[in-house]
């Protein structure tokens, strides 16, 4: 079975914290994506987006569940789609370092496995359009948020 990625690196000129805080709010992510998006359960920690809640993304009964499954503050967010949908073996990472400047490296991965033979390319490619989207927006109201 063939593996498939979408990837994105950046450096954004802002500060870890204020970054993670952003990338890590559910109902914030969809200003990024371009997509709805709620959290539908919180986590059992002190930030209710972290590991265990569960995010819807669609528009109704049309989209799908990811659920939280590593969320270290300021660091990293692990999440997988835990509804029926077109990934098998679904693994998002968001990671997050410091540059010696004080700004933020993003290393944004997307990994999965088709379910319907020969839709993988298509699905990589949306999702790289996603992540792409995302990041330029991310850029455009990290500036907001304010530090």
């Amino acid at each position: 079975m063939t593996r498939f990625r979408a990837e994105l690196t950046e450096q954004l000129p802002f500060p870890r914290e204020q970054v993670f805080r952003l990338l890590s709010d559910h109902n914030r992510l969809g200003e990024l994506i371009g997509l709805p998006v709620r959290r539908i359960r919180d986590s059992d920690q002190a930030d209710p987006n972290g590991t265990g809640s569960v995010r819807w993304i669609g528009i109704g009964p049309v989209g799908i569940e990811e659920t939280i499954i590593t969320f270290e503050p300021d660091h990293l967010i692990e999440y997988t789609v835990t509804s029926f949908s077109a990934f098998r073996n679904h693994l998002g990472r968001i990671r997050l370092s410091e540059t010696p400047d004080m700004s933020t490296y993003l290393h944004y991965t997307v990994d999965f496995d088709e379910v319907i033979p020969y839709s993988g390319p298509t699905l990589q490619a949306a999702m790289q359009r996603v992540l792409n989207r995302g990041a330029r927006r991310l850029i455009e109201r990290l500036p907001e948020t304010g530090s």
